[in-house]
């Protein structure tokens, strides 16, 4: 599988046969936004998502900084839901595989259960880990105990969706 520079559409020029997001925390909820798009064009629709402790509602009062930090203050409950990955979750999403810890202080493993909850009502293809260790901002988690197999399981999973 090549990477894709830039955008979907660039990496399919380039010959990328997939395309895969990987996010973490924030950067895990662009991601999913990404993954989720409504009525992206087939040469820049996302393949599959990899998500890591990822913020994915905006609805929850969890970890309501990151919230304020991306939506604002005087956010309303329109933008909130439809900035929320989990009520954007279609059966046409592409699959996704996700992971956090337990003991995640800042980003509560609660966003990844809601997430986890919409993929499997919309029959979207999925795998959820859950570790029970590990603090927040792990990234590849090398020496971190149980959750540094996430990268291994992450690996067998993408392979599994070609």
């Amino acid at each position: 599988m090549r990477c894709a520079p830039r955008s979907a559409a660039g990496g399919r020029a380039a010959g990328a046969q997939r395309i895969g997001l990987i996010g973490f925390s924030a950067g895990g909820h662009l991601a999913g936004l990404a993954a989720l798009a409504p009525g992206s064009p087939p040469d820049e629709a996302v393949d599959f998502a990899v998500l890591g402790y990822a913020i994915t509602s905006m609805e929850t009062e969890t970890y309501r900084p990151a919230r304020v930090i991306l939506l604002g203050e005087d956010a309303g409950p329109e933008l909130r839901r439809s900035t929320s990955l989990d009520s954007l979750v279609t059966p046409q999403s592409p699959p996704f595989f996700v992971w956090h810890t337990a003991e995640d202080p800042y980003v509560p493993a609660e966003h990844t259960y809601r997430l986890a909850a919409a993929l499997a009502a919309g029959q979207v293809p999925h795998a959820v880990h859950v570790f029970a260790h590990g603090p927040h901002s792990l990234g590849l988690a090398r020496n971190a105990g149980e959750a540094a197999i996430w990268t291994t399981l992450a690996k067998t999973w993408i392979h599994e969706q070609a």
